[in-house]
């Protein structure tokens, strides 16, 4: 295949009603702009007949057409993940495979990056989801927002564009693939943004659910600490170190005190409360710690060590 000028992933997971649709409106939307192009499809783990069906798109189109399986449902993060790393394109592109994405707004993408942005990310201005869904987003974007204080309207929406040399050495975890603009802002991308169709999901159902509002916010929070402390840890931990020491000092200094100045130096004791505080406070400290030091070591691992083809199944390229 000829190197590409734009490379399409998109991640499908039991979405086999949506799939010979999507590819039609995809090869339509990038008829009109006379570029050459690839579309990768990555088979989430699905359980239905998505896989046949891109058989099938794959037999038929094998010029612009690669499909990568993978064993099971790793989930939307680590399907990007794998999209980025066969992408061979000047430009990705990320979407959705359920249609509620619009295939016509990559020329819009398009347009955007070429005035010299490192990444557009889409603006879904006017959503068409489930009052709940938009609920659960707009609380996940408020809070980005104010951690990250990044400018983006709409980091969930999928439908994004970025210059391919800024993915080469992104590693993505957990909920992080909502994260991408951010931490790529984070490192100096310059990011732009457009309003972009939404459609309402025509087939299937939606796999998002309050529980990824939970894992995002941790994500988010570690994405925090590494942009921030990730030079200089040593500042993170030991401001804790040191608030904790003080707060030590203080609570004994004001125990001591109370006793010698109340029943006198003889009577001192040492009450179960006092005790319970101090030993939950440090054992609060110890798991966030821990918890911050385990995330740093386990990224290091990965990222030195390529598991990728142990997850993957079968390709068609």
């Amino acid at each position: 295949m000829k190197t590409p000028e734009i490379s399409i992933v998109v991640p499908c997971f039991n979405e086999k009603q949506s799939l010979q649709v999507l590819f039609g409106e995809i090869k339509s939307a990038l008829a009109d702009l006379e570029k050459s192009y690839e579309i990768i499809f990555i088979d989430d783990g699905s359980t239905d007949l998505s896989f046949d069906i891109l058989e099938k798109i794959y037999s038929a189109n094998k010029k612009v057409v690669k499909v990568i399986k993978l064993k099971k449902n790793y989930g939307q993060t680590f399907s990007w993940n794998i999209g980025f790393k066969n992408a061979t394109g000047k430009y990705v592109v990320t979407m959705d495979c359920d249609l509620q994405n619009d295939p016509k707004d990559i020329k819009k993408l398009l347009n955007e990056i070429e005035k010299g942005f490192d990444v557009v990310s889409g603006w879904r201005f006017n959503r068409q989801d489930n009052s709940s869904k938009k609920f659960y987003s707009g609380v996940s974007n408020f809070i980005r927002r104010n951690i990250i204080e990044d400018n983006i309207h709409d980091a969930g929406c999928s439908l994004k564009i970025y210059k391919k040399r800024l993915l080469k050495d992104l590693e993505l975890y957990g909920e992080m693939h909502r994260y991408i603009t951010s931490i790529l802002q984070l490192r100096g991308a310059n990011i732009g943004e457009v309003k972009v169709n939404h459609r309402k999901r025509k087939f299937g159902k939606t796999k998002y659910n309050s529980l990824r509002l939970v894992k995002g916010f941790l994500d988010l929070m570690f994405i925090k600490f590494w942009s921030s402390y990730s030079l200089r840890p040593l500042h993170f931990f030991g401001f804790l170190g040191l608030s904790t020491i003080i707060t030590g000092i203080l609570i004994a200094a004001f125990n001591l005190a109370y006793h010698i100045l109340k029943t006198g130096i003889s009577s001192l004791q040492i009450g179960p409360l006092l005790l319970l505080g101090a030993l939950m406070f440090i054992m609060g400290v110890q798991f966030i710690v821990m918890g911050f030091l385990g995330e740093i070591m386990i990224r290091m691992y990965y990222s030195n060590k390529d598991e990728s083809e142990y997850k993957i199944e079968k390709r068609l390229e």
